[in-house]
């Protein structure tokens, strides 16, 4: 059953907000994750359509949201959203391959892998944080996460989390760490940059 309400508050840098629904009533929690269409942002006022589900402690959640005048239509996977993960994936195995034939040290994929794991649960600590309305993981931290070479774990976590997957300035960074990233990896398979590592492997 869907229900017709507006959105009376709205917290853009948290993603999240609240919508009064018709004809009074408790107001009810919306998160950006929860739009069928995360191209156009809320900013309050707007009209809604939704359908209502209860999270783990029986709050009142609008999900499937809908603004007024929009056709709901079933989400289909968009081409270009699979090159990311595929692009990830393949980056993880050529890095694997680079360790295997002895050209990185095993301590790269190691690195990748730790700080992929940090960097997802960094995002769902903040995700949780948002819909909690607590202290929230700043977003310089999570580009942190990424540079250092957690990016394909920031990746999956925007995936499967829907978290900071919609917001353009955030994603604009977000791949900015990952071409820095991609190109200090590089850089340590040239010549000059692995014989630099080696020192640095030995020194420790």
């Amino acid at each position: 059953m869907r229900y017709q309400g507006r959105i009376t508050t709205w917290k853009d840098d948290k993603g999240f907000g609240f919508i009064t629904p018709y004809g009074g009533g408790e107001h009810v929690f919306v998160h950006i994750s929860s739009l069928s269409s995360r191209q156009c942002r809320p900013k309050g006022n707007e009209l809604v359509t939704y359908e209502l589900t209860v999270d783990d402690k029986g709050r009142s959640q609008a999900k499937a949201v809908a603004f007024a005048g929009e056709h709901r239509s079933v989400n289909k996977p968009q081409g270009r959203g699979n090159l990311a993960p595929i692009f990830a994936v393949c980056f993880l195995l050529f890095v694997f391959a680079a360790v295997v034939s002895g050209r990185l040290p095993s301590a790269v994929l190691g690195l990748y892998l730790a700080t992929s794991v940090v960097a997802f649960v960094a995002y769902a600590l903040d995700k949780s944080a948002a819909r909690r309305d607590q202290w929230r993981t700043q977003e310089s931290t999570l580009h942190l996460f990424a540079l250092l070479g957690g990016w394909p774990g920031a990746l999956a976590a925007q995936r499967l989390l829907r978290h900071k997957s919609a917001k353009t300035s955030f994603q604009s960074t977000y791949w900015a760490t990952v071409l820095l990233n991609c190109a200090a990896l590089g850089w340590l398979l040239s010549p000059s940059g692995a014989q630099i590592l080696q020192s640095v492997l030995d020194a420790i």
